[in-house]
C-alpha cells in the first residue's frame, strides 16, 4: 500500500493561455506514471476533456473509454464548488491511492487558485494529497499586448479599447491572483513575440512574484517534465501567506459571458476558418474551440481560438 502522499499540479491561467496543450504534453511523456485528471471548464460539451482523450488519457489499451482517469467539473467555477465537486472527485481518487502516482488538476480560465489549494488543507484531503505545485501558465502575447495591466490608467485605457472590457470586470486583479499563487511561471508562446516584448512580460510577471518563484519559457507548453512535475513544493502550507485580491470575499464574481455550442455538418474547414474569423472580427468573442468533421478525411480536425489567433491541426 501507498504511504506517502500523491503530488498534485494545478494547471491555472487565463483563457487561452495554453493549460490543456501543457497537460497533454505531460502526459504525452509521461513514461509510465499513472496520472489523474481533472479539467474544469464551462459549457456543456467537454472540449478539454476530449483533446486530453486523444493522448490516452481517459482510454484503454485500446482506446476505449474507461473510468478513473479523466474527471470533468463543468457545472461551475471549481473554485467555487470546492465542496460540491472538486472534494468529492479528490475522495474518490483517495480511494484509488495505490493505482495513482499524480495528479494534473486544470482550472478554469476563470478561477482564483487560492481556494483551490486551501482544500487540500482539509484533513481528508490533506492525509492523502499535497500541492507538489501550482503552475500558471501565461499567455506571452497577450500579456505583452497589456490587457492585464496593473496601472490604473492603463486598466481604464484598454477598458475604452476593448469592447471585452467594456465593464467593472477585475481581470487584472485575476491575474495577478494566479500568478500570486504560482510556484512555477510558465510564460507560453514566446515565439509569437519579439524580446522586447518578452522582456516586457518577464518584468510585468517578476513584479507580482517572490524571487524564488522561477520563470521560464515554453513554446506550446513543451518543457522538461522535470521542470513541471516533482517540485515538492507543499503549496498548501504556505497559500495562506500569499496575498490575494479576494482573500476577504466569501466568494468571488467572474465576468459576464456567454457560451455558445454549435452543432455542425461536415464543412469545409478553410470556409469554416474564414466564417470564424470574420466572427471574431465583429464580436467580442473571448474563446473558440471543438472539433469539425472535415469531408475526406478520417480524424477529426481541432480548431482552437484565442480573440484573432487560431491554432488547427487534425
Amino acid at each position: 500500500m501507498q504511504t506517502s502522499k500523491i503530488p498534485a499540479t494545478i494547471v491555472t491561467g487565463f483563457l487561452g493561455s495554453g493549460k490543456t496543450t501543457l497537460l497533454r504534453h505531460i502526459l504525452d511523456n509521461a513514461n509510465g506514471r499513472r496520472i489523474a485528471v481533472i479539467v474544469n471548464e464551462f459549457g456543456e460539451l467537454g472540449i478539454d476533456g476530449e483533446i486530453l482523450k486523444g493522448c490516452g488519457i481517459g482510454c484503454d489499451d485500446e482506446g476505449n473509454e474507461r473510468e478513473g482517469a479523466l474527471y470533468e467539473l463543468a457545472n461551475g467555477c471549481m473554485c467555487c464548488t470546492v465542496q460540491e465537486e472538486f472534494f468529492p472527485v479528490m475522495k474518490l481518487l483517495a480511494e484509488r491511492r495505490d493505482q495513482i502516482d499524480a495528479v494534473l488538476i486544470e482550472t478554469s480560465g476563470l478561477a482564483l487558485p487560492k481556494p483551490l489549494v486551501q482544500a487540500f488543507q482539509w484533513p481528508e484531503i490533506a492525509n492523502v494529497f499535497t500541492v507538489d505545485a501550482v503552475v500558471t501558465v501565461v499567455d506571452t502575447p497577450a500579456a505583452a499586448s497589456g490587457q492585464f495591466a496593473a496601472n490604473p490608467a492603463a486598466v481604464d485605457e484598454l477598458r475604452r479599447a476593448d469592447p471585452n472590457l467594456d465593464h467593472e470586470s477585475p481581470l487584472h486583479e485575476l491575474f495577478e491572483d494566479q500568478l500570486s499563487a504560482a510556484d512555477l511561471v510558465v510564460l507560453n508562446k514566446t515565439d509569437l513575440v519579439d524580446a522586447a516584448a518578452l522582456a516586457q512580460v518577464q518584468a510585468l510577471v517578476r513584479a507580482e512574484i517572490p524571487a524564488s518563484v522561477k520563470v521560464v519559457q515554453s513554446e506550446q507548453g513543451r518543457l522538461p517534465l522535470d521542470v513541471l512535475l516533482g517540485l515538492s513544493k507543499a503549496a498548501e502550507a504556505t497559500i495562506d501567506q500569499r496575498v490575494s485580491h479576494h482573500d476577504h470575499d466569501e466568494d468571488h464574481d467572474h465576468d459576464e459571458f456567454d457560451a455558445h455550442v454549435i452543432d455542425l455538418p461536415a464543412v469545409d474547414r478553410d470556409r469554416l476558418l474564414a466564417a470564424l474569423q470574420r466572427l471574431v472580427a465583429e464580436h467580442a468573442i473571448l474563446r473558440v474551440k471543438g472539433f469539425a468533421e472535415i469531408p475526406g478525411k478520417p480524424m477529426r480536425w481541432l480548431l482552437q481560438g484565442v480573440g484573432r489567433r487560431f491554432d488547427h491541426h487534425f
